[in-house]
């Protein structure tokens, strides 16, 4: 059909397919135990001596999160002591390459558009032959491509994720608004004209429009509400379609409209997240785990007032997120790669991922089914659920990092109103092209 966002084969196509039938097994299912996700956490085997994790220290699972995994982990394993880093996510893909000479790093976290580029340079190590085979079935199948190149596994899946809506209840019933009103973006931005009109709040949206990945994440949401992509289906770059220039143009609009705070340009998603927490705005997507941090009164004034659903529609009626998955990888210049496969296993596991379902979904089909683990995050749950069933892929090439790179530029140029939109794709498309020749 004409309009319809085209979501590239492979990765996003399986995501969506399992996890749709994982969600909607929930609502009928009281819950089974998982084989493969049992075994993980036998104590024999492994190795010994220390290791060295890199995480990063943004959304997904808290510092305290993997500390806590890793204090349970030591327990269980005592022969292996664990010693993790963490860096901010912008820095992370850097400290890959530029440590895996030196073998820096047993365990790395990767993103999900990484794979490609780090296991054609042989910086990770090909896991395929440690897989235990019944993972196939028990893991949801988006979640085990987020570290897939060539038909391999070179990672082991830490979750699926994708950005979600955000809105703060209270505020929008103080101009007769409710969860219905903000189902679309037309809805969104008429809302937001209401808040600010009525004195509300100055600026009732916030947004991750940094200069860094996180906005391609937040022009990916947009890209497939539109009706675009970045690719054809062809696999060739498509960043200066019709699509993206619409998309770009409802951003910039906005900021013009006074309704986006000005600070969003400087914003990852932890400021946009510490920005609604305290009551500076109404509005945002953010991943999966900014519901968390709302409802923690040690750092949030809005408890209870924030609600969570799928992304809202675009003009076309779609409203896809953005497939934010991560994995954890051994680089090849490990030395201890057997202890870091026993630690790989345990934090992966699905008694571990369920155990913080609060702050990143698990990767087992079966955790979707158990009221246990659902009724532990059941907002998010729901509105997650929805949400994977539609996803748009960042472009799935070998040199992303640089074609991304690019991109933010020229996304920026365009949104602080240095060039149009039209001007800023048009240099995205043939920088990016350039570079991927």
């Amino acid at each position: 059909m004409e309009g319809l966002m085209k979501i590239r084969k492979g990765t996003a196509r399986r995501i969506v397919t399992a996890l749709a039938a994982a969600a909607s097994v929930a609502l009928v299912v009281s819950g089974c135990s998982v084989t493969g996700a049992t075994s993980n956490q036998g104590a024999g085997g492994g190795d010994s001596g220390t290791i060295n994790a890199l995480f990063m220290k943004q959304a997904g699972y808290s510092e305290s999160d993997v500390n806590a995994m890793i204090s349970s982990f030591e327990k269980k394993y005592p022969k292996i002591k664990v010693n993790p880093t963490f860096v901010a996510y912008e820095a992370l893909h850097d400290k890959i390459v530029t440590s895996a000479p030196a073998g820096t790093y047993d365990v790395a976290l990767m993103d999900v558009i990484w794979p490609t580029e780090f296991a054609s340079k042989g910086l990770i190590t090909d896991l395929s032959d440690k897989f235990p085979s019944s993972w196939k079935d028990e893991m949801l199948g988006g979640a085990l491509t987020s570290a897939e190149w060539k038909g391999k596994y070179y990672g082991v899946p830490w979750g699926p994720s994708t950005k979600l809506f955000y809105y703060n209840k209270a505020m929008l019933a103080k101009v007769g608004a409710t969860g219905a009103d903000v189902t679309t973006w037309d809805g969104v931005l008429a809302v937001a004209k209401k808040l600010k009109d009525a004195g509300v709040v100055k600026y009732p949206l916030t947004w991750s429009w940094s200069q860094a990945e996180a906005l391609i994440c937040d022009y990916a949401v947009m890209l497939g509400a539109f009706g675009g992509d970045f690719t054809t289906s062809d696999g060739k770059l498509d960043l200066n379609s019709k699509e993206g220039v619409a998309a770009l143009t409802w951003m910039r609009k906005t900021i013009t409209d006074g309704l986006t705070d000005p600070a969003s340009l400087t914003y990852l998603e932890d400021d946009t997240d510490k920005s609604m927490a305290a009551g500076h705005s109404a509005m945002q997507l953010n991943w999966e785990s900014a519901f968390r941090d709302f409802n923690d009164s040690s750092i949030s004034s809005i408890v209870g007032q924030a609600v969570v659903t799928p992304p809202p529609t675009g003009p076309t009626g779609l409203n896809p997120g953005v497939n934010g998955s991560m994995a954890l990888a051994i680089p090849t210049g490990s030395k201890h790669k057997d202890a870091a496969w026993t630690f790989i296993k345990y934090i992966t596991s699905q008694p571990v991922q369920d155990k913080y379902a609060k702050s990143a979904m698990p990767n087992w089909k079966s955790s979707f089914s158990n009221p246990d683990v659902v009724k532990t995050n059941p907002e998010v749950f729901k509105a997650a659920g929805q949400a994977y069933d539609k996803m748009i892929n960042r472009p799935e090439v070998a040199n992303y990092n640089t074609v991304s790179q690019i991109l933010q530029v020229q996304l920026q140029n365009a949104l602080l109103g240095k060039v149009t939109p039209q001007q800023a794709l048009d240099a995205a498309q043939s920088q990016a092209s350039a570079a991927k020749d």
